[in-house]
């Protein structure tokens, strides 16, 4: 396999992106905005969404879904509430068997369905692959080193994955189980709004501590309702993706958190902001799958309830606070 394709021209599939450029693929890159296209083929950078990295001679932006036909392998990379028009739109170039490797981390709103599933019912001819893990895009695309897990259900196309794309900082791991891997990266997204709130209020590292403990719990517990693994979600797609995503401001779910839980409404912390924090749209959509699967994740649900505007922050923490004492 010579030829990779990236459908998303934001922040992460940039990254990406020069990630298969450095493993030595020729590498198209689809971006919708125009700008971003003509960015990247005249400037080699993306200064919309990634200013200040210069990218890979063998990356080529296109406008045109149709020029990713050829590709060996694709990596969807758009926003996972768009995911199912974007994958709607390429479905008539992709030939049986192309394999696309989901690099979206959300719950889609309204149908409840994880990013194969979608896959599954707008090209069900493709072979899926999911890649998550602990992963900021301006670290990739710098060339930081980085570990993520790379999951298919055939053991051997994930070994052929993970060699295709691993440089010698990018390490995928590889398994079989793309639930949990879909599951861990979704929640986590949830989890951070909540780590950025108790961050922006000043709770202390104590909660934080605590927060990021009993999230990974609703996380596995969730996982596992809808068929994953626990060990899957122990490794670096769930516990390591939630520790990065939960630590750092440079998380867009974090720091959503931190406006909110310094006072700001939440126009007010996504206003002037071109990236997407996958958990706002994903949270509502976290509670509904929860509550129709019969889990408790109260933590999400607190967090839903927030940016829904059902609940203050300070009366949000408070129910928490004031939940039944229970066994651990």
């Amino acid at each position: 396999m010579k030829k990779a394709g990236v459908i998303g021209g934001g922040a992460w599939g940039t990254a990406l992106a020069q990630v298969c450029a450095r493993a030595g693929l020729e590498t198209t890159l689809w971006a919708r905005e125009p700008d971003v296209v003509a960015s990247v083929n005249t400037s080699h950078e993306n200064t919309s969404f990634l200013a200040g990295v210069e990218l890979e001679p063998m990356i080529r932006a296109t406008g045109d879904l149709a020029d990713l036909a050829a590709s060996d392998v694709v990596l969807a990379v758009t926003p996972a509430q768009h995911l199912r028009a974007t994958l709607t739109a390429f479905a008539p170039h992709v030939r049986d068997g192309l394999r696309i490797l989901l690099c979206a981390k959300g719950v889609e709103q309204g149908s409840l369905k994880l990013m194969t599933e979608v896959l599954a019912e707008t090209i069900p001819q493709a072979a899926p692959a999911v890649l998550s893990g602990p992963s900021f895009a301006g670290e990739v695309a710098r060339g930081l080193p980085t570990a993520v897990t790379l999951a298919c259900p055939d053991p051997g196309c994930a070994v052929e994955l993970a060699e295709l794309i691993a440089t010698p900082t990018f390490r995928p791991y590889f398994a079989t189980d793309m639930i949990g891997a879909e599951a861990g990266g979704a929640v986590k997204n949830v989890l951070a709004i909540a780590c950025g709130i108790v961050e922006g209020r000043g709770l202390g590292r104590s909660a934080h501590a605590a927060l990021i403990t009993r999230g990974f719990s609703e996380l596995t517990r969730l996982a596992v309702a809808l068929g994953g693994e626990a060990e899957t979600v122990a490794g670096l797609c769930g516990l390591g993706d939630l520790v990065l995503t939960c630590s750092s401001p440079q998380s867009r779910n974090m720091s959503v958190g931190l406006a909110l839980g310094r006072g700001q409404t939440l126009d007010e912390a996504l206003a002037g902001k071109l990236s997407v924090a996958e958990g706002v749209a994903s949270a509502p959509a976290v509670r509904e799958l929860a509550r129709k699967l019969g889990v408790d994740v109260p933590i999400c649900v607190a967090t839903a309830a927030i940016l829904a505007g059902e609940v203050g922050v300070d009366d949000a923490i408070r129910g928490l606070l004031s939940r039944p004492l229970r066994e651990e």
